[in-house]
């Protein structure tokens, strides 16, 4: 017996950092890129936890760089670990971890540990915090860093310059200034002291996990000696010896680069790029839906089992970070169809995007609050778009719970651009792609009844806001979708039966 619970133990320390450690069903996140802490306390409150998301993805709360002009980007050059951002300081941190703890929704730090500022000149008094540094020199004393504490100052970086240059050499890309931000030499122990220091304190105040950023620019082992040292969760909110979550941002697009997403899997899961490029590709029209029956593995992907999939983020919906077909809320059809698909299949863990309006790629956000029309999307005229608010995507929210752990069965397509397919008996789902209407009976493999179709309405009692369904007792039931619908999308699920 005691043999069995220390195997036990052990399993649980080493699948640990796979686990999103949301509350029981709940398995999808949400990122709100640029929120503040007091705006995503509300949301956790007030929609998140009533529509079944699990989690959110927060921009990184340490004191960083500020720049002049309102940039995204300044959140990613930090100037010490103190939790001090341009959307509020420590005490607003805290109550909004509290907060969404308390309605069961996690919270997962972006967490930028690769470097910190920018160098070239002296930015004395410009942080978020107030705290002075000088990034020409090296010198962060607010951690405190100094030189000793880089890459390039100590003669790790094989680069002429300084930076990264070559991609297709991993010492460069791993021991270089990123873009001019100055690399921290994490081989170093007292900078992995600090790191730990610095995640610990978060896991203190109750985050569930983290975004790693710009981890193909990190070693691995230096990566698993500072997660191996974290502290177990807190267990009044997660339960006893619960492990931080990770996923790993590594751009790997199969391009043949000597650094891939698969040296980090056997760490925590890892984000798969690949994917937001493939489905964007499908629903863009320049491949067909058909061949989504075996959208995973079989397209060259990681195993589901370490995948963290996105239809879109905030680098790639700005051109960055991969490139690709990359579809976003500005093609509101294709981005329905692409999200609905994601969040009704079976690969990965699932983030949906939540973004903001912008014509300028640095355009950092609006600095007011999101504020919502009657039927809670996001306001235009707030200049936040609110993704995760679309009906189309929070109903589908509440699909993926409700089929949790179910496979993908009855898959019918019409060989072109309409494909179906069930959840095991818990749901179904049917999109039309093609260029005219479809009109089908098929087998949902669900039990006889009348569903409301969560992509047009919503169930109201035992009535249904927008379209019914009708399954019969042989399973079948009769899908009719316009091809000129900006939503050619049904979907039913077990709790939707009227």
């Amino acid at each position: 017996m005691k043999v069995l619970i220390l195997l036990l133990l052990v399993t649980a320390v080493v699948k640990g950092q796979y686990d999103l450690n949301m509350a029981y069903g709940r398995s999808t996140m949400v990122h709100l890129f640029e929120w503040s802490w007091d705006d995503i306390a509300n949301e956790c409150e007030n929609f998140l936890a009533p529509y079944d998301y699990g989690g959110v993805q927060v921009s990184p709360p340490s004191e960083h760089y500020l720049s002049p002009d309102n940039v995204w980007w300044d959140r990613y050059q930090p100037v010490s670990y103190k939790l001090d951002c341009k959307k509020g300081d420590e005490t607003a941190f805290k109550n909004m971890v509290t907060r969404c703890n308390n309605v069961g929704v996690r919270i997962y730090v972006d967490a930028v540990i690769n470097h910190m500022a920018a160098g070239g000149c002296k930015y004395l008094t410009t942080s978020s915090g107030g705290s002075s540094y000088d990034a020409g020199a090296y010198s962060f004393p607010a951690v405190p860093y100094s030189s000793w504490d880089f890459n390039v100052p100590n003669g790790y970086c094989p680069s002429s310059n300084g930076g990264v240059n070559d991609y297709g050499n991993a010492e460069e890309v791993r021991n270089c200034n990123l873009l001019g931000l100055t690399d921290l030499s994490m081989g170093n122990s007292y900078v992995q002291d600090k790191i730990v220091e610095y995640l610990n304190n978060l896991i203190s105040m109750g985050v569930a996990g983290f975004r790693v950023d710009a981890v193909k620019h990190m070693w691995p082992d230096h990566l698993k000696s500072i997660y191996d040292r974290l502290d177990n969760l807190d267990s009044s909110v997660f339960g006893f010896g619960k492990r931080p979550f990770f996923v790993q941002e590594v751009i790997d697009m199969g391009h043949g680069e000597p650094i891939t997403a698969g040296e980090y899997t056997h760490i925590g899961r890892v984000t798969e790029f690949k994917y937001s490029d493939k489905i964007g590709t499908v629903a863009l029209g320049y491949d067909q839906m058909k061949w989504l029956h075996n959208f995973g593995e079989d397209w060259g992907f990681m195993s589901r089992d370490y995948a963290l999939v996105f239809v879109d983020n905030h680098d790639n919906q700005r051109n960055h970070g991969g490139g690709g077909n990359i579809v976003t809320h500005t093609s509101s059809k294709q981005y329905k169809i692409a999200s609905t698909f994601m969040l009704g299949y079976d690969y990965g863990v699932t983030r949906v995007m939540s973004s903001f309006f912008f014509s300028d790629n640095d355009y950092g956000g609006p600095s007011n609050s999101p504020y919502f029309t009657s039927d809670g999307a996001c306001n235009v005229n707030s200049g936040w778009v609110c993704e995760h608010r679309w009906r189309e995507i929070r109903n589908m929210v509440g699909f993926r719970k409700t089929c949790d752990g179910q496979g993908v069965n009855n898959w019918w397509d019409n060989g072109n651009n309409m494909i179906a397919f069930s959840r095991g008996s818990k749901g179904f789902i049917a999109i039309n792609g093609d260029s005219y209407q479809m009109s089908e009976w098929l087998q949902t493999g669900m039990p006889a009844g009348t569903y409301c179709d969560v992509i047009s309405g919503d169930k109201s009692g035992n009535s249904c806001t927008g379209n019914a369904i009708t399954v019969y007792s042989d399973g079948e039931a009769y899908f009719e979708i316009s091809n000129s619908s900006d939503s050619p999308i049904i979907a039913i699920h077990a709790n939707s039966k009227l």
